[in-house]
């Protein structure tokens, strides 16, 4: 073998390898904003050829911190990568209080978050109709906390609001988007079968004239 063949490169236990430039910007990106950002926003920001250049830069780095067990990783939720801590670190963090508290919320939000999430854009009356008790009051909550909002009116009869989930739920539940939840279609489909017979059900019923 020639003196002229390239020596094998030696890196010392627990020194990371050199990333590339363009990666580090990338890195350098995801820390200072505070949103999930498009890979196509990030591939014209920092030129990368096109979103499926970012997703791979975004595994290169992932692989880099999942190798040497860092507190952080790239995630794309909402629409958008953001760079987010650690589960298990979570507990740990709300200790500050520059850092927002975990929302808790009720069995009655939760319903109603679920129905809107799988049924959307859904009508007040239909929510209802599922859980068989008002929701006047937990509608107005998950819209204060930005979970849900109205996103316009149906063109029926008093042309009721329609709600439906925000990109904050999105980031809340670790999404990337709706198509995202537990078996959509399945439950979309079971729940839609759930309130033909709640109506029907209530159609039957003995008029008291």
């Amino acid at each position: 073998m020639g003196w002229w063949k390239r020596r094998k490169e030696v890196r010392p236990e627990g020194v990371e390898p050199r990333i590339s430039p363009s990666l580090r910007l990338l890195e350098a990106l995801l820390m200072v904003v505070d949103e999930p950002i498009p890979a196509r926003q990030i591939a014209g920001l920092l030129g990368f050829e096109d979103p499926t250049a970012v997703r791979t830069a975004v595994v290169q780095l992932n692989q880099s911190y999942d190798q040497h067990g860092r507190a952080y990783r790239i995630e794309e939720v909402a629409g958008g990568m953001q760079l987010l801590t650690r589960k298990q670190f979570a507990t740990w963090i709300r200790r500050g209080q520059h850092v927002p508290s975990e929302q808790v919320l009720s069995p009655a939000m939760l319903e109603t978050l679920s129905i809107v999430a799988y049924r959307q854009p859904v009508v007040r009356a239909e929510i209802e109709s599922i859980r068989g008790v008002g929701c006047d009051e937990v509608l107005r909550q998950l819209i204060q906390r930005d979970l849900i909002r109205i996103s316009g009116r149906q063109e029926d009869l008093g042309r009721p609001f329609l709600y439906e989930t925000t990109t904050t739920f999105l980031k809340v539940f670790g999404l990337q988007s709706i198509e995202q939840l537990p078996r959509f279609q399945k439950i979309l489909h079971a729940e839609a079968e759930i309130a033909s017979r709640i109506r029907n059900a209530s159609t039957d019923e003995p008029s008291d004239r």
